[in-house]
């Protein structure tokens, strides 16, 4: 078991290397990741239903210390694909929500201390009632996740401990996340949006529509993100300020036409001198 388990691990560490370095959309990436730790978790599966274990000490071993090791990263993929898909737009916001996740992780952390520090300080006095099939006790306060698990390849706490690894894990990501929008914050150069927030609205649809980015290949939320980040303002629903727009009954670009205006009287005026 150890030796395809470690051979197993190094082929998904491999893999997972790889697409990091090839994919250029993040939330692509992750995806592919994902589905790649569900294929080799089937796998290890497989063959822990088909050879079992030779004692339960090897049984525990996998449990305690293998097992979470890859489960953890499916945990902290995940996490991260729900983190990224949900985060709002325009910095105060952001910062709220990284806020936010972090506090979710130190609330499961307070409400498992206990096994924290089982774990944490490499006990092994109760490693058969957590780590060893079949051996669950209803008044360690288990989680629901582990009725619903197929108990021929789960044990009572291994999913915990998984969940422990991929939380530090998760809990470097939005400490890493935060720190950019806080050095991004006092960095920010001098450039304000002093125009309306429907001005703004009207110039991002415009260039969207124009596909002057990427090729016209480029979500309008993305484009709305970046000039919320660029000058740090929030935009909130810009889809119904366009919907607004639309409403017009006169002048539906008066924006746009403003910029026009002006660059004509700006080019006039060099043209005079």
């Amino acid at each position: 078991m150890h030796k395809f388990y470690k051979e197993t691990l190094n082929k998904l560490e491999d893999e997972i290397r790889d697409l990091e370095i090839e994919a250029d959309c993040p939330i692509q990436r992750v995806e592919a990741v994902i589905k790649l730790i569900v294929n080799t978790l089937s796998e290890i599966k497989g063959f822990v239903l088909k050879n079992g274990f030779k004692n339960i000490n090897d049984e525990i071993r996998f449990f305690k210390y293998q097992k979470p090791v890859i489960v953890s990263k499916l945990i902290y993929y995940n996490a991260i694909y729900k983190i990224e898909t949900r985060r709002p737009y325009g910095t105060k916001r952001t910062k709220k929500y990284f806020t936010k996740e972090l506090k979710k992780l130190k609330r499961f952390f307070e409400n498992n201390l206990d096994f924290y520090k089982y774990y944490r300080s490499n006990n092994s006095f109760v490693d058969e009632q957590f780590f060893v099939r079949g051996k669950h006790d209803i008044r360690l306060w288990l989680d629901t996740f582990y009725f619903e698990a197929d108990h021929r390849f789960s044990t009572s706490h291994d999913y915990k401990v998984a969940k422990i690894i991929a939380n530090d894990l998760i809990q470097v990501y939005l400490e890493n996340r935060l720190n950019n929008v806080n050095l991004k914050k006092v960095s920010d150069n001098s450039l304000k949006w002093t125009a309306s927030k429907t001005a703004l609205t009207e110039l991002i649809y415009a260039l969207y529509s124009h596909g002057a980015f990427n090729n016209g290949n480029t979500d309008i939320k993305l484009i709305a993100k970046t000039f919320e980040d660029a000058f740090n303002i929030e935009l909130g629903d810009f889809y119904h300020t366009f919907m607004e727009l639309k409403a017009r009954k006169i002048n539906r670009t008066k924006f746009l036409d403003n910029l026009c205006e002006a660059l004509i009287k700006k080019m006039d005026e060099q043209d005079e001198k």
